[in-house]
């Protein structure tokens, strides 16, 4: 199959992450976290906005009307986007000054999920998540690097990752505010030579993930099976999310540096936000924070 690549932003980011389409709206979002900014992108009109964070930002995703929430690092903020202001919506008390949020994600019922990592890559990492009325709980603890986050069709199954171990784990998951079921191993990327980073699921169930440190995009059947493995536009890959009118549009963003010295781009369009058309793959609608659709339904 036929698929080509351009280039959305030609504006490099540091550390391009947390792609999220809005389908109201026809608009793309993500971050650059190393330069506390979030960007969108409206397609229709070419037009590009951003806003500056108050710290390094992990993660977006879409909330109610002109909000997104934000995983900055020491908590989950709401952004107003007319006006630019953050207001909390879960810090810990108190602030663990050795950890920052980072990969986060709306589950497909309406709440935040986000997990933190070691600022030195340490196991300090828990996976946390923040519902509409406020309430936050802690499902998994011991993380080095968060990453991967993203839910089946249904929201039924949760994925995520410590991009240290080189495996996705798959999770039971649904509506209900009890824990999730234990781990079971979805796929071993240490056969590719590289740890996983963000990942998105399609309307089949498909997960795709970027391998980062090989400059890979693969796509994974529900069964964990590889069923494609193409080259990125750019030598680090860090997310990926579907968009455009009909979910048709792969969004791929992209490192130029991480800060942390763990990842250099020597791409000269490291950095870069990147489109992949011709997949013959859709993808479905993000969740919004705190609207629930029925439970066990898929949100296409």
């Amino acid at each position: 199959m036929k698929f080509s690549y351009s280039l959305v932003s030609p504006t490099p980011d540091l550390l391009g992450e947390s792609p999220v389409w809005d389908h109201e709206n026809q608009r793309l979002y993500w971050v650059d976290g190393v330069s506390r900014l979030i960007h969108c992108h409206v397609p229709a009109t070419g037009s590009f906005q951003s806003w500056q964070t108050p710290s390094m930002v992990g993660s977006i995703a879409l909330g109610q009307g002109r909000t997104l929430v934000v995983g900055l690092a020491d908590g989950i903020y709401l952004l107003e986007i007319d006006k630019g202001d953050f207001s909390p919506l879960m810090v810990p008390d108190p602030v663990e000054p050795e950890v920052r949020f980072n990969d986060g994600k709306n589950d497909r019922f309406g709440r935040f999920l986000c997990g933190t990592m070691g600022v030195q890559a340490d196991p300090l990492g828990k996976l946390w998540r923040v519902d509409g009325e406020g309430n936050s709980s802690v499902f998994a603890t011991g993380i080095r690097i968060f990453n991967s986050l993203c839910f089946s069709p249904d929201g039924l199954t949760m994925y995520f990752s410590d991009s240290l171990d080189r495996t996705i784990r798959a999770f039971s998951y649904g509506p209900g505010d009890a824990e999730i079921g234990d781990p079971r191993v979805f796929v071993d990327t240490d056969v590719f030579d590289s740890g996983p980073d963000g990942a998105t699921v399609d309307a089949e169930g498909c997960l795709w993930v970027c391998l980062v440190q090989v400059g890979k995009i693969a796509r994974f059947t529900p069964r964990g099976k590889l069923d494609r493995l193409i080259d990125a536009p750019t030598d680090m890959p860090s997310c990926v999310a579907f968009g455009g009118e009909d979910f048709s549009i792969l969004y791929v963003t992209s490192i130029k540096d991480s800060g942390s010295g763990r990842a250099i781009s020597r791409h000269p369009e490291g950095g870069c936000l990147f489109a992949i058309e011709g997949l013959g793959v859709r993808g479905l609608p993000e969740a919004r924070f705190g609207v629930s659709p029925r439970a066990g339904s898929e949100t296409a």
